[in-house]
């Protein structure tokens, strides 16, 4: 059971996988390092975790010494899996599921930060629970499961489960859990000593809103492009579509034209390329299966469509990724 006791020492780890990012690391720890030094006395305790206790390189470059995950034990209150990049990195943490089902059991609550939620779900932790991750490795995650119950959230506490989108976020999650602790109040002294004034709410967006990504304040057209984010695999055509925003055909194309400087078909086709690209860069799923989740009829149409915008072939881009 997870224990509340404001005068206990709470010991949180953080098990970092190669390339993890370095904001949502330090977004997460540093709120429990404010926390101790503002109540004069360590609340938290703070350890970075890796297999066998070998450091771990950050995505820009910043090594952490670490303390081996085998070693710890019901001795813990939290540990978040902190990961980033895409599936090659991820995979390094086929290893981890077995020490962090083992700290399930114990009692521990576990967490994912960023990436780190595709690792427990890999490791059939994330079964009847909700949970979030970065917005950016989202399309990745619901191909590779599809049964699991992903919502859009800046962070989700389900129980003895915790998950973060990342970046700047886990200090919004980092308020709720020492306000969980030690009361509002408290938890308010430690968001200002870091300036965090704006406090998001859980459910809050991880991405600006579509005005602010496409450039546009139109309803009609701001409902199309939303329309065209969700139905990838399955696109309208432009009568359907102009049906469902509720304008003629010939309005929709231009609204397109004047707002967007481009044609509702090439903004279209953009919308997939751009959500094919993610899952080239970041699911196993093989460039077949990616046309057909990005709603082209053939592997070799989606290829000649994905150079033309990307200069590259999704079997390039994929190659490029692995050298890197």
């Amino acid at each position: 059971m997870i224990g509340t006791d404001s005068k206990n020492t709470q010991t949180f780890g953080f098990v970092l996988l190669p390339n993890f990012a370095l904001m949502s690391y330090a977004s997460a720890s540093e709120p429990l390092r404010a926390a101790n030094l503002l109540a004069g006395r360590e609340l938290y305790r703070i350890v970075p975790l890796s297999l066998g206790g070998l450091p771990v390189r950050s995505s820009g470059g910043v090594t952490i010494e670490c303390e081996d995950i085998a070693s710890r034990g019901s001795d813990m209150h939290t540990v978040f899996v902190c990961a980033g990049g895409g599936p090659t990195d991820w995979t390094t943490g086929e290893s981890l599921y077995a020490p962090l089902r083992r700290l399930s059991r114990l009692g521990v609550r576990i967490g994912g930060i960023s990436s780190g939620t595709f690792v427990l779900a890999a490791a059939g932790l994330l079964e009847n629970r909700d949970f979030t991750i970065h917005w950016e490795h989202a399309p990745a995650f619901r191909e590779a499961f599809p049964q699991l119950r992903l919502r859009q959230a800046r962070y989700v506490l389900d129980g003895d489960r915790v998950t973060c989108g990342g970046g700047v976020a886990p200090l919004d999650m980092m308020h709720a859990l020492i306000s969980e602790r030690m009361g509002s109040h408290f938890a308010r002294r430690v968001s200002d000593w870091y300036l965090h004034t704006a406090i998001a709410e859980p459910t809050a967006p991880q991405r600006g809103s579509a005005a602010e990504r496409f450039g546009t304040h139109h309803p009609a057209l701001l409902a199309a492009l939303e329309k065209m984010e969700a139905t990838v695999e399955q696109p309208l055509d432009r009568s359907a579509m102009a049906r469902f925003v509720g304008v003629s055909p010939r309005h929709l194309d231009r609204l397109f034209s004047e707002q967007l400087g481009r044609g509702f078909l090439d903004k279209y086709r953009e919308i997939r390329l751009e959500h094919g690209r993610r899952l080239v860069e970041q699911s196993p799923l093989s460039i077949s299966e990616i046309a057909m989740a990005t709603g082209f009829s053939s592997p070799g149409h989606f290829s000649t469509a994905y150079k033309t915008l990307f200069a590259r072939t999704p079997s390039q881009e994929r190659v490029s990724r692995d050298i890197s």
